[in-house]
């Protein structure tokens, strides 16, 4: 190994888990296992002869080494990703790197990829899918589409895009077997909710005149995808965005007997301020007129 450079594979997993403060985002971010970037970490640590990470508590803080490389590292990736995406756009082949977390890709963004094809044929997505929110420099995406709230980290460029709309929804057959569905006895049946939005019935009960925790939420679920999974098999009452169930609404797979009220969440899609690529602002139309289209076209 030369001892000029450090080893570069192991140096982008260190810049990635420093940047993150996280082994696990960053083996997320480059789509390698959890024990791969802690043997990069490994790697640089046994050839400098001193640990760049420390353990404090159930995380991890950089050691006064690791800040140094830190700084170094990141300036250097981040300098680097810049010059590659510019060569990309000028050589005008490169695809929109667009994260999202799985359940918008899933279920919004996937059924609709053949229609972004037809409206911005100069378009190219690559999607990547994850739970993290990302950080200031979005992580070597070139857009993030969020349902999220202000603050929003300085050097980004958001596009509004629409308000988040959230309401209750469940199963025709659970429905029907219920009639007295109404706001006040809604704390009888089983609610179901999010892990990742753990806001989202407090803010309904609010919107709706019951106190934040009127309705308490009888199971939890990791992903979106599971609650609706399992709203859809009558298991409980869900709350979910509008847009994520207007395809099961339409068929008939769910119902939504209360409708939907907005938050205090939007509908945004983040750049890089300094990011020139014209597309963006043509994507950003285009998922607005998404937004605003029925499900039933």
């Amino acid at each position: 190994m030369s001892s000029d450079l450090p080893p570069l594979p192991a140096l982008r997993a260190f810049e990635a888990a420093a940047r993150l403060g996280s082994v696990s985002r960053a083996a997320d971010e480059l789509h390698v296992t959890h024990g791969a970037v802690s043997r990069h970490i490994r790697t640089l640590e046994e050839a400098l002869g001193t640990p760049l990470f420390a353990r404090q508590g159930r995380g991890l803080v950089l050691t006064d080494a690791g800040e140094r490389l830190r700084e170094a590292s990141g300036e250097a990736f981040g300098r680097l990703r810049e010059a590659w995406r510019g060569l990309r756009r000028h050589a005008g082949h490169a695809p929109l790197v667009l994260g999202c977390s799985g359940s918008l890709l899933a279920r919004w963004v996937i059924p609709r990829l053949a229609r972004l094809g037809e409206d911005l044929p100069q378009l190219t997505l690559h999607l990547s899918a994850t739970e993290q929110p990302p950080g200031p420099d979005l992580g070597g995406l070139d857009a993030a589409l969020l349902l999220a709230s202000p603050p929003w980290p300085p050097g980004w460029r958001v596009l509004a895009l629409g308000p988040e709309r959230i309401g209750p929804v469940m199963s025709p057959r659970m429905a029907a077997a219920d009639a007295g569905l109404s706001v006040a006895n809604m704390a009888r049946l089983p609610l179901l909710g999010t892990r990742s939005r753990p806001q989202a019935w407090p803010e309904w009960a609010q919107a709706n005149g019951l106190a934040p925790d009127a309705l308490p939420v009888a199971n939890d679920f990791e992903h979106l995808l599971y609650l609706l999974e399992a709203a859809v098999a009558g298991l409980g009452v869900a709350i979910a965005p509008q847009p994520l169930v207007a395809d099961d609404l339409a068929s008939g797979r769910l119902v939504a007997p209360w409708g939907f009220v907005e938050t205090s969440a939007q509908w945004v899609l983040c750049v890089d301020a300094r990011n020139g690529d014209r597309r963006i602002d043509a994507f950003a139309d285009w998922l607005r007129r998404e937004l605003e289209a029925p499900a039933d076209r």
